[in-house]
């Protein structure tokens, strides 16, 4: 066995996930302008908490990162009216976070523009290869044993007949990114 080249993939691999990393992240917070990437995940985190369980710490565990991170991004997104922090009616030790009406609203903004960066991001990956690459990524979260605690692993994709005049447009333009991105992958072959 080459341990040599195993040290050298691994040490490559996390300089490139890392890059990887800050870059999506610099490029997502163009994309979005009303909230960085950071801000616009833990709203997304806050939502998929149960009603009374966005606790600093529930959100941090969400996002896979620390309570004093996810203290300071809500104290950022409690200024600009986007949330507000209220004591926990479960522990008197915890605040919960709750989305404002201003927050939902620029959410709702972010979640259109996050599209199109997700398009961009993702343009010359084949559906399977991102399938493989988001099945890597859990593997690789789960290298100190805990499992990460997904956003939405079973979903529903035929809710098409739900969706609101805007929802369509916008995922309209989706599919024709991702045609166009299918025609050049293939073109490129």
């Amino acid at each position: 066995m080459d341990f040599y080249k195993d040290l050298f993939l691994m040490q490559q691999t996390y300089a490139t996930l890392f890059s990887v990393t800050n870059k999506l992240q610099v490029q997502g917070d163009q994309y979005l302008k009303s909230l960085t990437s950071r801000q616009c995940m833990a709203m997304v985190a806050i939502i998929h908490l149960p009603e009374g369980g966005a606790t600093l710490n529930n959100i941090a565990r969400k996002l896979g990162t620390t309570k004093q991170s996810v203290k300071q991004l809500i104290n950022i997104m409690e200024k600009k009216g986007y949330v507000n922090v209220v004591p926990s009616k479960q522990d008197k030790r915890a605040v919960n976070v709750e989305i404002t009406e201003s927050g939902k609203q620029v959410l709702m903004e972010c979640g259109e523009k996050s599209i199109y960066f997700f398009a961009d991001a993702f343009k010359h990956f084949t559906t399977e290869e991102m399938e493989i690459l988001w099945s890597l990524l859990k593997k690789l979260y789960r290298f100190d044993g805990e499992e990460q605690s997904g956003f939405e692993e079973n979903i529903d994709f035929e809710g098409e007949e739900n969706l609101t005049e805007a929802q369509e447009r916008v995922m309209k333009e989706f599919a024709r990114l991702r045609t166009e991105s299918e025609m050049k992958r293939r073109s490129n072959e």
